[in-house]
């Protein structure tokens, strides 16, 4: 199964994450189909998602994390 979910990159206490499309069976920060966005919560909650990407993936079966879905529906919602 395809999932859309986050991948932990930064150093120690300064977490910031990729938002990627990868195999379920992966490991959490190992290798991904693609890279769709990113979140950095440290920096006022800074995200961006290509929604155009995103909504391909879904399209085609991807299944989203409970976080990346709240995250995109956010930015949805600022964005309009």
């Amino acid at each position: 199964m395809v999932r859309i979910r986050l991948m932990r990159m930064g150093a120690k206490h300064r977490p910031y994450y990729r938002i990627v499309v990868v195999d379920s069976r992966k490991k959490r920060d190992g290798a991904y189909i693609e890279s769709i966005g990113y979140y950095a919560p440290l920096e006022n909650g800074k995200f961006f998602v290509d929604l155009d990407k995103y909504q391909l993936w879904v399209s085609k079966g991807a299944q989203p994390s409970d976080v990346v879905s709240k995250l995109v529906k956010r930015f949805q919602e600022a964005k309009s």
